[in-house]
C-alpha cells in the first residue's frame, strides 16, 4: 500500500499507510498471543520489531496471514544477529531508492529502528551461565536473577517471534 494524498490544497500530504498498516498487523499478532501488556516498553519493542519485519519484507497483507507468509515471518525473526543485519540492509536499500523526505513510511520505519537500537531495557540475562564475568555491568533482581541492560530489539524480536508461533 503506497502513501496516499489527502490534502486538497495540492501540497500533497503523504500519509504513511504502509507503515501504519504494518503496525496494525503487528499489534494484532501480539494481542492474539496475549504475551505482554500493551502499555509496556517490551510490547512496544515487539510491535516495532514485527512491524519492521512486515514492512521490510513483502509488506503486510489484508485479512488473515497465509500460512506461507507466517512461515516466512518465523524464519525472518528466528535469529537476532541475522535479523539485525537484514533490517539494516533493507532500510539502506529503501533509503537509496527514494528521494530524501519523500517517503513518510520509510521515515517512520527508520525512527522505529533507531528506537529499537538505541533504547536499552533492563531484562533477565538470557545468555548468563553461572557467575557473571568481572566488570560486566548488571544487576541482581529481587528473585536472584541476573539482569542486564539490553537493546530493545533483542527483547522485541523474540516476543514477536513467539507471537507469530502462537498465531
Amino acid at each position: 500500500m503506497r502513501p496516499e494524498e489527502h490534502d486538497e490544497t495540492g501540497d500533497g500530504l503523504l500519509v504513511p499507510m504502509a507503515w501504519m498498516y504494518a503496525e496494525y498487523v503487528a499489534d494484532g499478532l501480539l494481542e492474539t498471543g496475549d504475551l505482554m501488556e500493551p502499555t509496556t516498553l517490551e510490547y512496544r519493542a515487539g510491535r516495532d520489531a514485527l512491524a519492521l519485519t512486515l514492512f521490510l519484507s513483502e509488506g503486510p497483507v489484508a485479512g488473515a496471514l497465509p500460512a506461507a507468509r507466517v512461515d516466512e515471518l518465523r524464519l525472518l525473526t528466528a535469529s537476532g544477529a541475522a535479523w539485525q543485519r537484514w533490517v539494516g540492509a533493507r532500510l539502506d536499500a529503501k533509503r537509496r531508492g527514494s528521494a530524501p523526505g519523500a517517503d513518510p513510511d520509510l521515515a517512520l520505519a527508520r525512527g522505529a529502528w533507531r528506537w529499537l537500537e538505541e533504547t536499552e531495557l533492563l531484562a533477565a540475562d538470557l545468555e548468563a551461565l553461572g557467575a557473571a564475568p568481572r566488570g560486566q555491568a548488571g544487576y541482581e533482581g529481587e528473585d536472584g536473577e541476573r539482569r542486564v541492560w539490553t537493546p530493545a530489539w533483542r527483547l522485541g524480536l523474540p516476543l514477536g517471534h513467539l507471537a507469530i508461533h502462537l498465531y
